[in-house]
């Protein structure tokens, strides 16, 4: 999400962490921009956490920019924030085949929260996910090895431990972390979020 051409669909090793975020936050944008992502980007920012989150102008590109594959890398903690519309975007699930890629590679700590979703739908691709992926499917006949990454990355991602958020209101909830690398300990913030929604 670049305001420069976005031309890389396999992004790079991610073999040398250097941290300039704690947070990286992938999330998609029509169903949470204006709603809890902004109030969580918010309540970390707050509590200082160095959190980056994507411009709405740079989703236009058809792969996900350099620059965004530079943030993952550089970040210590990615929160994914699975919501109705999550799996129809494409750019939204490169995004998180590579931070699982980072994962592996340096330790990327992938926390997931379920937004107004049942976790077992990720899982288990079922309900607007699995109608996601018949629309892949379909765009992606050439290429069905993608849409088998993005379906196990889904499902990997799922299996962690994170947030069920589904019908809860007016939650007061704890939310997030540091890492000090150098020290090698973790510094946990507690971070209260007050969902009004």
């Amino acid at each position: 999400m670049s305001t420069q051409e976005a031309s890389t669909s396999s992004p790079s090793s991610c073999s040398t962490p250097r941290w300039t975020y704690d947070v990286f936050l992938n999330f998609r944008g029509e169903d949470t921009r204006k709603s809890f992502t902004d109030h969580l980007y918010n309540a970390l920012k707050n509590n200082g956490i160095l959190t980056f989150r994507d411009d709405e102008k740079l989703e236009k590109g058809k792969f996900i920019s350099q620059e965004l594959v530079k943030a993952i890398e550089e970040s210590r903690f990615a929160i994914v924030i699975f919501s109705i519309n999550y799996a129809f975007s494409t750019w939204c699930l490169d995004e998180l085949v590579h931070i699982v890629r980072c994962k592996k590679k340096t330790g990327l700590e992938v926390l997931p929260i379920f937004y107004h979703v049942d976790p077992s739908d990720v899982r288990k691709q079922m309900g607007t996910f699995a109608k996601a992926f018949d629309k892949h499917k379909e765009s992606f006949k050439e290429s069905i090895e993608k849409v088998e990454t993005w379906r196990a990355t889904l499902r990997e991602v799922a299996n962690l431990s994170g947030w069920d958020l589904q019908n809860r209101y007016n939650f007061l909830d704890k939310f997030i972390f540091s890492y000090i690398n150098s020290q090698s300990y973790f510094i946990y913030h507690e971070v209260y979020y007050i969902n009004s929604y």
